[in-house]
């Protein structure tokens, strides 16, 4: 038997959130950043994604990461980020798994009890600070891209649920911010079916009535995921054809778009801890450490910390007879598709 593919990869999850990192078995790709060789691997390679983030190989809140060689000398190491319905210049989680995986398994030099590395990501470099005790990399806390907010306290309308007062905010991806407690949620796990109804209800609307672009990336436009929140816990909704998905962690993305967007509200000052709950109870620390601007907008440099916990080594191959290479969705599970 001669498979068509060999991809090896590492599983693990962060706070909860699924993150595989492809480690083996895909060839560098052209680009003279992380942000082209994503293009370009998007343009191309697509079919990579839908394998190993549909069945038989992936399932509707899987995330999955390519390692590849920075472009930029000073880096450690690059990566691209594939999700559901996208691939997110950043990402919080992802992140977090691919910086343990590429110290517990050797991938790069560690130095105890706190390994530096700077990442190439698509949405540039981000610097790491990895805690790191006997070989285990305890905690993962990284400077992000500058986070800004875009509109703040808007009114939309969406449909079955009236008017809606959110927020829009960049984070490393465009967020729709909207608060529970007007639709009687408590954002726990057996409300998780509605949680996510509600979310991409909201999500939809706002992207028709709230456009949004990068200031200096036009490339990257419009709103991709809706966040609701209640208190300091958060739920991330994915997006999955027309089903939603919960982040089972806090997200970290979504925890820098939501300090932008309190510090833009006065309620959030610099260098103050900022504890953000997921679903499952786990917990993100974020802080605010400088002011900065991004285009026409006031912004903020947020740094995000958490864990993440190797799940499994994998090899997934594809038999050139299998009927699904592109892997498939049904709409149990999966919405209409």
């Amino acid at each position: 038997m001669r498979f068509s593919s060999l991809i090896t990869a590492v599983d693990a999850h962060a706070c909860g959130e699924p993150g595989r990192v492809i480690t083996g078995g895909i060839l560098d790709v052209p680009g003279a950043n992380m942000f082209q060789k994503m293009q370009y691997f998007a343009r191309h390679h697509d079919q990579i994604r839908l394998s190993m983030l549909r069945e038989p190989r992936g399932y509707p809140a899987a995330n999955c990461n390519i390692l590849f060689p920075p472009t930029h000398p000073d880096a450690d190491a690059g990566y691209i980020i594939m999700e559901q319905v996208e691939y997110p210049p950043m990402s919080g989680t992802n992140t977090i798994c691919v910086v343990t995986v590429l110290i517990e398994t050797g991938m790069v030099n560690a130095t105890e009890p706190v390994t530096d590395l700077l990442l190439e990501t698509p949405a540039g470099l981000i610097g790491v600070q990895a805690e790191v005790n006997q070989g285990k990399v305890t905690k993962v806390t990284f400077k992000n891209v500058p986070a800004f907010a875009v509109h703040l306290d808007a009114k939309i309308e969406v449909p079955t649920l009236g008017t809606v007062t959110v927020d829009v905010a960049w984070g490393g991806m465009f967020y729709v911010i909207a608060d529970a407690a007007p639709f009687g949620l408590d954002l726990t796990p057996n409300e998780a079916g509605e949680t996510a109804r509600i979310a991409e209800l909201i999500k939809v609307a706002a992207q028709s009535q709230l456009p949004v672009v990068h200031p200096e990336n036009p490339e990257i436009q419009g709103i991709s995921i809706a966040e609701m929140t209640l208190g300091n816990k958060n739920n991330v909704v994915v997006s999955t054809g027309s089903l939603g998905c919960l982040d089972r962690s806090p997200c970290g993305t979504g925890t820098c778009a939501r300090m932008a967007v309190l510090h833009a509200k006065g309620l959030l000052p610099l260098h103050q801890d900022f504890v953000h709950e997921g679903v499952l109870g786990t917990t993100f620390t974020g802080r605010l450490i400088e002011e900065t601007t991004v285009g026409p907008y006031k912004a903020v440099i947020p740094t995000l910390a958490g864990q993440a916990w190797i799940t499994g080594f994998s090899q997934y191959v594809l038999d050139p007879s299998d009927p699904f290479p592109d892997g498939f969705t049904v709409g149990d599970i999966w919405g209409r598709v």
